[in-house]
C-alpha cells in the first residue's frame, strides 16, 4: 500500500506534507504551553507579600504621635550619629526643643530645661542581669553550665 501510495503522491509532496504537519503540531504545541504557563502565572502569588490583612489594619490604624522617636543609632570611632524621628542628630543637636546629651549603643537621652528624656531603640525589650548560669541547649535537652 506504501508504494501505491507513493505513486500517486510523489516523494517530495511526502515530505511537504510531514514538514507541513510538523510545524502545525509545533505551533499548536506552543500555543498550549503559552496559554498553561499564563494560567500558572496567576496563580502564583509572592510568598514574601504580607497578608491582605494586615495591610488593611495598618493602613486604617495611624501611628499615634507620642513624641521623638528613635529609628537608628550609629556609632564610629569619633562620631555618634542617631536618627530621632526621621531627623540626623549628633551629641549636642537638638530635636524640636531638646537637646541630644548622650548617645548610647540603644538609647539617646535628650534635655529639654530641667526635664530628661530617654529615648530606647527597642523600647518593648528589658534587659535583666545575666546570672551566674546559663542554659545549653543540646539534642539532649537543656542543662545548665556553671561558669568557671
Amino acid at each position: 500500500m506504501a508504494e501505491s501510495l507513493r505513486e500517486v503522491i510523489p516523494y517530495t509532496s511526502l515530505s511537504m506534507i510531514a514538514a507541513r504537519m510538523s510545524v502545525q503540531a509545533t505551533s499548536l504545541i506552543l500555543a498550549l504551553c503559552a496559554f498553561t504557563a499564563e494560567a500558572c502565572a496567576q496563580d502564583l502569588r509572592d510568598p514574601t507579600r504580607p497578608p491582605a490583612s494586615l495591610a488593611v489594619a495598618l493602613d486604617a490604624a495611624p501611628e499615634p504621635n507620642l513624641g521623638p522617636r528613635l529609628q537608628s543609632v550609629l556609632i564610629a570611632p569619633g562620631r555618634r550619629v542617631a536618627i530621632v524621628s526621621g531627623q540626623t542628630v549628633e551629641v549636642g543637636g537638638e530635636v524640636g526643643e531638646a537637646r541630644v546629651v548622650s548617645i548610647s549603643e540603644g538609647q539617646v537621652v535628650l534635655r529639654n530645661g530641667k526635664d530628661l528624656q530617654t529615648l530606647r531603640l527597642f523600647p518593648e525589650v528589658e534587659k535583666h542581669p545575666a546570672s551566674g548560669t546559663a542554659i545549653s541547649k543540646s539534642r539532649f535537652g537543656s542543662q545548665p553550665v556553671k561558669d568557671k
